[in-house]
């Protein structure tokens, strides 16, 4: 398995990193140039994203139901497959809080399941 790590759409990857988009809107200014595939159905439901609001105090709320959407979305095993063809993937998102959005709890959950 590749390595896999988190970067902000507007931040600069590494050289030779295969570049997937997990946000189910394309962030405003990015050129489809930069990215090497959009994954949206991986990211979480506008339900969940719209309850999360990117709010500090709902964060563990929104993990809970993200990842409860992960465990039953097909697309997850679309990403596993992409991380093995790839030896670097970076998977890309918009928010601002490097900390508290959908690709961190994407990457825990990728990290935490066979």
């Amino acid at each position: 398995m590749g390595t896999v790590r988190i970067l902000r759409v507007y931040e600069e990857p590494e050289p030779g990193e295969y570049r997937v988009l997990v946000d189910r809107l394309w962030p405003r200014g990015i050129s489809k140039g930069q990215i090497d595939l959009w994954l949206k159905e991986v990211g979480p439901s506008a339900e969940v994203r719209n309850a999360f609001g990117h709010k500090p105090e709902n964060f563990e709320v929104f993990v809970l139901h993200y990842t409860a959407e992960l465990e039953r979305n097909p697309a997850v095993a679309q990403l596993r497959d992409i991380i093995e063809e790839h030896a670097h993937v970076v998977l890309l998102f918009g928010a601002k809080n490097p900390l508290q959005n959908q690709a961190a709890v994407l990457l825990d959950f990728l990290n935490s399941t066979p």
